[in-house]
Protein backbone atom coordinates (compact mmCIF):
# COMPACT_ATOMS: atom_id res chain seq x y z
CA UNK A 1 0.00 0.00 0.00
CA UNK A 2 2.96 2.48 0.75
CA UNK A 3 4.57 2.26 -2.65
CA UNK A 4 1.24 2.68 -4.63
CA UNK A 5 0.24 5.75 -2.17
CA UNK A 6 3.82 7.25 -2.89
CA UNK A 7 3.32 6.46 -6.53
CA UNK A 8 0.30 7.95 -6.88
CA UNK A 9 1.29 11.28 -5.25
CA UNK A 10 4.70 11.45 -7.09
CA UNK A 11 2.13 11.18 -9.98
CA UNK A 12 -0.22 13.39 -9.14
CA UNK A 13 2.59 16.25 -8.60
CA UNK A 14 3.97 15.59 -12.39
CA UNK A 15 0.18 16.02 -13.74
CA UNK A 16 -0.84 18.77 -11.52
CA UNK A 17 1.82 21.27 -12.19
CA UNK A 18 1.73 19.50 -16.30
CA UNK A 19 -1.90 20.62 -16.09
CA UNK A 20 -0.64 24.02 -14.61
CA UNK A 21 0.29 24.79 -17.98
CA UNK A 22 -1.91 22.87 -20.15
CA UNK A 23 -5.07 24.05 -19.42
CA UNK A 24 -4.03 26.27 -17.37
CA UNK A 25 -5.23 26.57 -13.98
CA UNK A 26 -7.28 29.39 -13.76
CA UNK A 27 -6.91 30.22 -17.15
CA UNK A 28 -2.76 31.33 -16.37
CA UNK A 29 0.15 29.81 -16.48
CA UNK A 30 2.52 29.68 -13.74
CA UNK A 31 4.80 32.39 -15.66
CA UNK A 32 2.01 34.72 -16.29
CA UNK A 33 1.06 34.75 -12.66
CA UNK A 34 4.71 35.59 -11.35
CA UNK A 35 4.16 38.87 -14.04
CA UNK A 36 1.90 40.23 -11.20
CA UNK A 37 3.79 40.47 -9.35
CA UNK A 38 7.01 42.03 -10.47
CA UNK A 39 10.14 41.79 -8.65
CA UNK A 40 14.01 42.20 -9.41
CA UNK A 41 14.55 38.77 -7.29
CA UNK A 42 12.63 36.81 -10.40
CA UNK A 43 15.44 34.76 -12.15
CA UNK A 44 15.30 34.22 -16.12
CA UNK A 45 13.00 31.64 -17.55
CA UNK A 46 15.56 29.26 -18.52
CA UNK A 47 16.32 29.07 -14.72
CA UNK A 48 12.89 26.88 -13.95
CA UNK A 49 14.21 24.37 -16.54
CA UNK A 50 15.67 22.79 -12.92
CA UNK A 51 12.01 21.49 -12.41
CA UNK A 52 12.76 18.65 -14.90
CA UNK A 53 15.93 17.65 -12.97
CA UNK A 54 14.38 18.04 -9.59
CA UNK A 55 11.33 15.69 -11.11
CA UNK A 56 13.50 13.16 -12.52
CA UNK A 57 15.75 13.04 -9.34
CA UNK A 58 12.14 12.65 -7.63
CA UNK A 59 11.40 9.79 -10.40
CA UNK A 60 14.93 7.90 -8.92
CA UNK A 61 13.89 8.48 -5.36
CA UNK A 62 10.30 6.75 -5.82
CA UNK A 63 11.81 3.72 -8.03
CA UNK A 64 14.63 3.43 -5.35
CA UNK A 65 11.51 3.17 -2.34
CA UNK A 66 9.95 0.47 -4.51
CA UNK A 67 13.31 -1.39 -5.22
CA UNK A 68 14.83 -1.20 -1.28
CA UNK A 69 10.74 -1.83 0.07
CA UNK A 70 10.76 -5.15 -2.03
CA UNK A 71 14.63 -6.06 -1.21
CA UNK A 72 14.37 -4.93 2.21
CA UNK A 73 16.42 -7.90 3.76
CA UNK A 74 19.27 -7.37 1.35
CA UNK A 75 19.19 -3.71 1.77
CA UNK A 76 18.00 -3.40 5.42
CA UNK A 77 19.83 0.15 6.39
CA UNK A 78 18.48 1.66 2.72
CA UNK A 79 14.81 0.15 3.62
CA UNK A 80 15.63 1.83 6.98
CA UNK A 81 16.07 4.75 5.43
CA UNK A 82 13.09 5.30 3.46
CA UNK A 83 11.17 3.91 6.12
CA UNK A 84 12.07 7.45 8.09
CA UNK A 85 11.40 10.01 5.46
CA UNK A 86 8.85 8.64 3.38
CA UNK A 87 6.11 10.26 5.05
CA UNK A 88 8.09 13.29 4.59
CA UNK A 89 8.05 12.87 0.72
CA UNK A 90 4.33 12.16 1.07
CA UNK A 91 3.52 15.59 2.26
CA UNK A 92 6.20 17.70 0.04
CA UNK A 93 3.81 16.05 -3.02
CA UNK A 94 0.41 17.45 -1.11
CA UNK A 95 2.14 20.67 -0.54
CA UNK A 96 3.65 21.29 -4.25
CA UNK A 97 0.04 20.52 -5.73
CA UNK A 98 -1.62 22.65 -2.93
CA UNK A 99 0.44 25.62 -3.62
CA UNK A 100 -0.40 24.95 -7.49
CA UNK A 101 -3.33 25.51 -6.96
CA UNK A 102 -3.24 28.32 -4.50
CA UNK A 103 -1.06 30.29 -6.71
CA UNK A 104 -2.78 29.77 -10.02
CA UNK A 105 -6.19 30.87 -8.00
CA UNK A 106 -3.84 34.81 -7.09
CA UNK A 107 -4.06 33.23 -3.24
CA UNK A 108 -0.84 34.81 -2.60
CA UNK A 109 -1.30 34.69 1.19
CA UNK A 110 -2.28 30.93 0.79
CA UNK A 111 0.88 30.27 -1.32
CA UNK A 112 3.23 31.74 1.20
CA UNK A 113 1.85 29.66 3.66
CA UNK A 114 2.03 26.54 2.00
CA UNK A 115 5.64 27.43 0.70
CA UNK A 116 6.09 27.67 4.47
CA UNK A 117 5.08 24.36 5.37
CA UNK A 118 6.76 22.49 2.21
CA UNK A 119 10.41 24.03 3.67
CA UNK A 120 9.32 23.47 6.79
CA UNK A 121 9.26 19.90 5.48
CA UNK A 122 12.07 20.05 3.40
CA UNK A 123 14.27 20.98 6.63
CA UNK A 124 12.80 18.11 8.54
CA UNK A 125 13.44 15.77 5.72
CA UNK A 126 16.92 17.06 5.09
CA UNK A 127 18.18 16.89 9.01
CA UNK A 128 16.99 12.82 9.31
CA UNK A 129 18.86 12.17 5.86
CA UNK A 130 22.10 13.59 6.92
CA UNK A 131 21.90 11.67 10.23
CA UNK A 132 21.60 8.04 8.23
CA UNK A 133 23.03 8.87 4.94
CA UNK A 134 26.38 7.62 6.32
CA UNK A 135 25.26 4.19 6.33
CA UNK A 136 24.27 4.41 2.85
CA UNK A 137 26.55 3.39 -0.10
CA UNK A 138 27.55 6.11 -2.51
CA UNK A 139 24.76 5.46 -5.47
CA UNK A 140 21.88 4.32 -2.29
CA UNK A 141 22.79 8.33 -1.29
CA UNK A 142 22.62 10.02 -4.81
CA UNK A 143 19.23 7.87 -5.45
CA UNK A 144 17.28 8.26 -1.99
CA UNK A 145 19.37 11.51 -0.64
CA UNK A 146 20.35 14.04 -3.43
CA UNK A 147 16.80 14.32 -4.77
CA UNK A 148 15.85 16.61 -1.19
CA UNK A 149 18.73 18.17 -0.88
CA UNK A 150 18.24 19.73 -4.43
CA UNK A 151 14.61 20.16 -4.07
CA UNK A 152 15.46 22.04 -0.35
CA UNK A 153 17.81 24.18 -2.42
CA UNK A 154 15.59 25.41 -4.94
CA UNK A 155 12.71 25.56 -2.29
CA UNK A 156 14.35 27.46 -0.38
CA UNK A 157 15.52 29.92 -2.97
CA UNK A 158 11.51 29.78 -4.13
CA UNK A 159 10.33 30.80 -0.52
CA UNK A 160 12.34 34.05 -0.65
CA UNK A 161 10.57 34.48 -3.85
CA UNK A 162 7.13 33.87 -3.15
CA UNK A 163 7.77 35.80 0.01
CA UNK A 164 9.13 38.84 -2.10
CA UNK A 165 5.83 38.46 -4.41
CA UNK A 166 3.71 39.20 -1.80
CA UNK A 167 5.47 42.38 -0.52
CA UNK A 168 5.00 43.27 -3.95
CA UNK A 169 1.34 42.35 -3.66
CA UNK A 170 0.87 44.05 -0.64
CA UNK A 171 3.18 46.97 -1.95
CA UNK A 172 5.18 47.09 1.09
CA UNK A 173 7.82 49.98 1.15
CA UNK A 174 8.69 49.83 4.73
CA UNK A 175 11.63 52.20 5.62
CA UNK A 176 11.45 53.91 2.09
CA UNK A 177 13.76 51.39 0.97
CA UNK A 178 13.82 50.81 -2.93
CA UNK A 179 12.46 47.48 -3.90
CA UNK A 180 15.48 46.79 -5.98
CA UNK A 181 17.78 47.09 -2.48
CA UNK A 182 15.14 44.88 -1.19
CA UNK A 183 15.63 42.59 -3.78
CA UNK A 184 19.90 42.49 -2.34
CA UNK A 185 19.14 41.98 0.62
CA UNK A 186 17.16 38.68 -0.14
CA UNK A 187 20.27 37.50 -2.88
CA UNK A 188 22.50 38.07 -0.30
CA UNK A 189 20.12 35.84 2.70
CA UNK A 190 20.38 33.29 -0.27
CA UNK A 191 24.21 33.28 -0.57
CA UNK A 192 24.65 33.05 3.24
CA UNK A 193 22.52 30.15 3.43
CA UNK A 194 24.20 28.11 0.45
CA UNK A 195 27.39 29.09 2.37
CA UNK A 196 26.38 27.92 5.58
CA UNK A 197 24.89 24.87 3.92
CA UNK A 198 28.35 23.81 2.11
CA UNK A 199 30.47 24.48 5.15
CA UNK A 200 28.72 22.86 8.04
CA UNK A 201 26.93 20.37 6.34
CA UNK A 202 28.74 19.70 3.46
CA UNK A 203 25.98 19.46 0.79
CA UNK A 204 27.48 20.48 -2.40
CA UNK A 205 24.53 19.75 -4.73
CA UNK A 206 22.13 22.92 -2.00
CA UNK A 207 24.83 25.41 -3.07
CA UNK A 208 25.07 24.55 -6.43
CA UNK A 209 21.30 25.17 -7.10
CA UNK A 210 21.83 28.70 -5.06
CA UNK A 211 24.11 29.58 -7.73
CA UNK A 212 21.70 28.47 -10.62
CA UNK A 213 19.26 30.81 -9.25
CA UNK A 214 21.68 33.29 -8.91
CA UNK A 215 22.66 32.97 -12.74
CA UNK A 216 19.18 33.11 -13.54
CA UNK A 217 18.48 36.28 -11.19
CA UNK A 218 21.54 37.75 -13.17
CA UNK A 219 20.52 36.95 -16.94
CA UNK A 220 17.08 38.25 -16.15
CA UNK A 221 17.59 41.44 -13.77
CA UNK A 222 21.47 42.38 -14.31
CA UNK A 223 21.46 44.29 -17.68
CA UNK A 224 18.47 46.45 -16.02
CA UNK A 225 20.22 46.99 -12.21
CA UNK A 226 24.22 46.73 -12.40
CA UNK A 227 23.93 46.46 -7.98
CA UNK A 228 22.28 43.02 -8.98
CA UNK A 229 24.82 41.87 -11.68
CA UNK A 230 27.67 42.20 -9.51
CA UNK A 231 25.77 40.77 -6.25
CA UNK A 232 24.72 37.83 -8.53
CA UNK A 233 28.22 37.15 -10.48
CA UNK A 234 30.35 37.66 -7.01
CA UNK A 235 27.86 35.55 -5.14
CA UNK A 236 28.29 32.93 -7.85
CA UNK A 237 32.27 33.02 -7.82
CA UNK A 238 31.51 32.94 -4.35
CA UNK A 239 29.48 29.74 -4.07
CA UNK A 240 31.14 27.78 -7.00
CA UNK A 241 34.41 28.69 -5.12
CA UNK A 242 33.24 27.22 -2.11
CA UNK A 243 31.85 24.03 -3.58
CA UNK A 244 35.75 23.35 -5.20
CA UNK A 245 37.12 23.56 -1.59
CA UNK A 246 33.88 21.04 -0.30
CA UNK A 247 35.11 18.73 -2.93
CA UNK A 248 39.06 19.07 -2.89
CA UNK A 249 38.17 18.46 1.06
CA UNK A 250 36.15 15.20 0.76
CA UNK A 251 38.67 13.70 -1.98
CA UNK A 252 41.14 14.28 0.45
CA UNK A 253 39.35 12.76 3.20
CA UNK A 254 38.61 9.68 1.13
CA UNK A 255 42.54 9.32 0.03
CA UNK A 256 43.05 9.80 4.07
CA UNK A 257 40.52 6.60 5.30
Amino acid sequence: MKIIITWLLFIGVIAVNALANILPINGYNTGQISAFYPNAFVPAGFTFSIWGVIYLLLLSYTIGFTFYSFKRQQHPKAFIFIERINTYFLLTCVFNMSWIVAWHYLQIELSVLIMLLFLSTLIQLFLKTKSMANDLSLTQRFILQTPFIVYFGWISVATIANITALLVAYKWTALSIAPIYWSAAMILIAIVLALLMVKKFQVVSFTLVVAWALWGIYNAQGPAAPILARLTAAGIGLLITAVLFRLIQNFRDSRMA
